[in-house]
């Protein structure tokens, strides 16, 4: 492919800086809660962190090399089934170089992948081999980021990812693999259900596998494997509950106070970056964290991007057809996925126990995130 199809358009994100002064404004303004004395993280964020946390937003965090550091790589807009798609595109200097879909989960975006670009785009340059080289495709998931508005209701993880099936074919790009994690984890498997022909792989890290209440399935579980589960039923699933099912009521908070908007996603990092009881930047930088929440907050999509999970969780009966695509599993220190129930669903041909890390994968960890999509696509050549 050496042309770009007049039906995508080149992007560049140009915040007017009237948005980023309301912000200043409001951050200034917050009326904070009260809380109740020594109980931590335990109830939620705690008042005296986030007020830290909010005060580095407002006087030094820095939206414009922010910006800059995203303009810098390639964007385009497309619209795909009245879909409207923001991606990057980042083409290898390497011609051969596998396609690649990324996708991302939530609370992130395509900025969960800007530690990745480089290294998986440009080996020769990061001390790897041309050989494993990938043009990436990094979209923002339809109701995340600039993909918006979203075009309707019923926009699940197949909607998604026979819209992004859609995207690549426009590219030009007839053999691709697909990463993802979170909710890209969800919808990265149907992309190769629905395009097995031209998808040569998926890899998934966060992978969430459930028991189907088949006789024998909890039998010989390991020691590390009943932890798994133990984990997933004692997670607290505040969050998801809501998401699930009232999306539009938590948006309105989320969508009017940045503070708000701040706490809602910050518990995320506390609670699923690695070490457990350690601070959210000492997993991830936190320019970096400030930089995905800026953005939800930038683009007002607190309530577009819960939608997701109330098309797979309060509107969607989970079932779907086992996978033939060839798929690989990075299982990080956080996960809870289970091998037997991840075979049951998928063709499952690599797995790797990392053995650290947490669920924001890509940023806590991006060099083993880097080798392990490489070894898996090596066996796919």
């Amino acid at each position: 492919m050496t042309t770009t199809p007049e039906s995508v358009r080149p992007f560049r994100i140009e915040i007017p800086q009237a948005q980023l002064d309301d912000l200043h404004t409001r951050l200034a303004n917050t009326r904070w809660p009260a809380e109740l004395p020594g109980v931590g993280w335990s109830r939620g964020v705690p008042v005296d962190y986030l007020k830290d946390l909010a005060e580095y937003w407002r006087t030094e965090f820095d939206w414009r090399a922010q910006e800059s550091l995203l303009n810098g790589h390639p964007q385009f807009s497309t619209e795909v089934d009245g879909q409207h798609l923001h991606f990057l595109h980042v083409r290898s200097p390497e011609p051969d170089a596998t396609p690649l879909l990324l996708l991302h989960g939530w609370p992130g975006g395509v900025t969960d992948f800007l530690d990745v670009i480089g290294p998986l785009s440009d080996p020769r340059s990061h001390g790897g081999d041309p050989a494993d080289a990938f043009h990436l495709v990094i979209p923002s998931l339809p109701g995340f980021g600039f993909s918006i508005p979203l075009a309707g209701p019923g926009m699940n993880a197949a909607k998604m990812a026979a819209v992004f099936a859609k995207l690549m074919a426009r590219l030009g790009y007839d053999r691709y693999g697909v990463h993802g994690y979170d909710t890209g984890s969800w919808v990265a498997p149907q992309v190769g259900r629905q395009d097995p022909e031209r998808v040569v792989g998926v890899h998934i890290n966060g992978m969430i596998t459930f028991p189907m209440g088949i006789e024998g399935e909890m039998d010989g579980l390991s020691e590390v494997e009943q932890q798994r589960w133990r984990r997933m039923q004692n997670f607290n699933d505040a969050y998801l509950q809501c998401n699930a099912k009232r999306p539009q009521t938590v948006a309105f908070g989320l969508n009017d106070s940045p503070v708000g908007q701040l706490a809602w996603m910050v518990e995320k990092f506390k609670e699923l970056t690695m070490p457990e009881d350690a601070l959210p930047e000492d997993a991830i930088d936190r320019d970096r964290m400030l930089l995905d929440v800026s953005l939800y907050w930038l683009t007002g999509t607190a309530g577009s991007a819960a939608q997701i999970y109330y098309e797979e969780i309060s509107a969607n009966d989970w079932s779907s057809a086992d996978s033939t695509v060839p798929t690989g599993v990075l299982v990080s220190a956080h996960d809870v996925t289970i091998r037997r129930w991840a075979e049951r669903d998928h063709h499952i041909v690599h797995w790797t126990e990392l053995g650290r890390g947490g669920h924001f994968l890509a940023m806590e960890e991006p060099q083993a995130v880097v080798d392990d999509l490489r070894v898996f696509f090596r066996k796919l050549a």
